[in-house]
C-alpha cells in the first residue's frame, strides 16, 4: 500500500536536519539553585556573563511560594505577615479614649442641633 509519501514518518520535504542550525547559537549559561524553608530546591539559568550583583539573594519559591534564598542550611523564612486591620483599628492607633468621647459628643451635638433646626423650619410652614 503505497501513498506517495515519504518513508520516515513525520517526516515532510524540505525538513532540514534538527539542532544548532534552526535554534540558533547557543549561550553558556550557569545554573544558581535556591532553596526555600519547606526544602524544595529550584535550579535557575542565567547566562554566564552575567554580574554576580545581578543575580538576585531571593527569589518567591515556585513550588510554595515562600522566600528561597542560596544557601541551603539556612534558607530565608517568611517574615510576620500582620493581620488585616480595619479602618478603626487605625483610627484607635491615632486617638486616645478620651479624644473618641470629645470627637463623638462633638458629632452628637451637630446632629441634635440640625434635627432641632430643622423641626423648627418645619413649625414655622
Amino acid at each position: 500500500m503505497s501513498n506517495g509519501g515519504s518513508s520516515i514518518r513525520g517526516s515532510r520535504v524540505g525538513s532540514g536536519p534538527m539542532g544548532e542550525v534552526e535554534r540558533g547559537h547557543q549561550v553558556h549559561r550557569i545554573t544558581v539553585s535556591f532553596y526555600c524553608a519547606n526544602d524544595h530546591e529550584y535550579n535557575a539559568n542565567y547566562i554566564a556573563t552575567i554580574a554576580l550583583e545581578d543575580i538576585p539573594q531571593q527569589i518567591d519559591c515556585p513550588k510554595c511560594g515562600l522566600p528561597a534564598g542560596h544557601d541551603k542550611a539556612h534558607p530565608p523564612h517568611l517574615a510576620k505577615v500582620e493581620p488585616y486591620r480595619t479602618h478603626l483599628a487605625y483610627v484607635k492607633e491615632r486617638r486616645t479614649e478620651a479624644e473618641a468621647e470629645e470627637l463623638l459628643a462633638a458629632a452628637v451635638n451637630s446632629v441634635r442641633e440640625r434635627r432641632q433646626r430643622l423641626a423648627e423650619e418645619e413649625s414655622k410652614k
